[in-house]
């Protein structure tokens, strides 16, 4: 899609790249797009006020409640602005400006109109030196995420320091291309709307003892993006996740478990379901005896016996209605269509996503993925590859788009 007839509303913050945003607002109007601009008072230590005020012939809030006569609407201005974009873009936005908007801040206009937006916001974050790999700023970029803010990465080059960093505001072209394929992504059918959809996530921990356990590497990413596209689809989703460390979707219902039994206690009472999406990396295998305080290395026994943990997924498979859909999910290290076809028919399932542990950047802990999606009635296997938010939501539209 093009920007022509969108309403994007620029915010910019007080960063040496805020010299930039005067480029940037005069090519996204070249694409068409009608441009309005809210400044932080630290922007206004970098690119004059009155400059933005004429590229977009709008005035240019700055401040919540402002001296300014011509703008002495501005108190309300962030809720009415905020209704009226079909996109809020930040660029530069500072780790400052980050933090502010992750931990929900009002104290400018900038801030207080995210808050109010109905629209996507995306950020490209801009700083110096190595504050973009900061643990602060890496864990504040996670939040936003996790909020559903979109995040265009900053470009690697020469800084205003004289360092060679990532750090710097991408090209404008850059930005808008980024900015087109939000807005696409954002305008969708929403094809599991009125859906109850309940997705696994991450391992599970077969306890030894209080102290050891027996579990897998499994992070969750892949079962969280999948929760985070069903939100998007429009499905109501719970989620049911094992430990892991990333953050999870807020506006999903999230339950959290430990063991394979926890897990199955668990899909029991969602079973009605009209989706179950069964990502976690659940151990076919439990201790036999789980002792209640730690073995001593003395008192140990050389050998541990292990009993099968509850197939889940062939459980549900057995108890599945016409009305449901069951998807499970197959990690293998070989024959992997074939045992992902063997899974498919023996749990009753309707569709199996596999993945292999042999392919680079692919399985457990990566950012991104490669799959092949194997259906009942499906006749060759779709492979589908990219990050896992991607594989996730094309995923999906595989299985539902024309479904319901």
């Amino acid at each position: 899609m093009s920007l022509k007839g969108k309403k994007i509303l620029l915010g910019i913050t007080g960063g040496i790249a805020a010299y930039k945003a005067a480029f940037l607002l005069r090519e996204i109007q070249k694409s068409g797009a009608e441009v309005r601009a809210v400044m932080t008072p630290s922007a206004l230590r970098f690119i004059g006020k009155d400059t933005i005020t004429a590229l977009t012939r709008q005035p240019v809030p700055v401040d919540v409640f402002p001296d300014d006569a011509d703008i002495s609407d501005s108190w309300t201005r962030h809720i009415h602005w905020g209704e009226w974009a079909d996109a809020l873009l930040i660029a530069p936005c500072t780790a400052n400006t980050l933090a502010k908007i992750v931990h929900g801040f009002a104290d400018n206009m900038l801030s207080s109109t995210v808050l109010a937006a109905r629209c996507p916001v995306i950020l490209c974050p801009t700083m110096d030196g190595g504050m973009y790999h900061s643990p602060a700023v890496k864990k504040n970029r996670d939040e936003a995420l996790a909020h559903g803010f979109h995040i265009i990465e900053p470009a690697h080059g020469y800084l205003a320091s004289g360092l060679h960093d990532t750090g710097r505001l991408p090209e404008p072209e850059i930005i808008l291309q980024k900015l087109e394929e939000i807005l696409d992504s954002t305008n969708i059918n929403h094809f599991l709307a009125n859906k109850h959809v309940v997705v696994t996530a991450g391992p599970t921990r077969e306890h030894i003892d209080p102290v050891r356990f027996i579990s897998n590497p499994s992070t969750g990413k892949m079962g969280i993006a999948m929760a985070e596209a069903a939100l998007k689809a429009g499905a109501k989703v719970t989620l049911l996740y094992g430990p892991v460390s990333i953050p999870l979707p807020q506006k999903a219902t999230c339950i959290p478990f430990v063991s394979a039994d926890d897990l199955f206690n668990e899909v029991k009472k969602v079973q009605t379901a009209d989706v179950i999406i069964m990502t976690a990396a659940v151990s076919d295998f439990t201790p036999k005896v789980r002792h209640q305080h730690k073995v001593k290395k003395t008192d140990a026994d050389a050998t541990l016996e292990f009993m099968r943990t509850p197939d889940i997924l062939e459980w549900l498979g057995n108890h599945k209605t016409d009305s449901q859909t069951i998807i499970g999910f197959a990690m293998e290290t070989e024959n992997l269509i074939e045992n992902a076809q063997n899974k498919l028919h023996k749990k009753k399932a309707d569709w199996i996503i596999a993945n292999t542990l042999n392919e680079p950047a692919a399985g457990f802990g990566t950012d991104t993925n490669a799959i092949y999606i194997i259906g009942q009635k499906q006749s060759e296997p779709i492979r589908l590859s990219g990050t896992k938010t991607e594989v996730a939501w094309n995923s999906l539209k595989t299985i539902f788009e024309e479904r319901f």
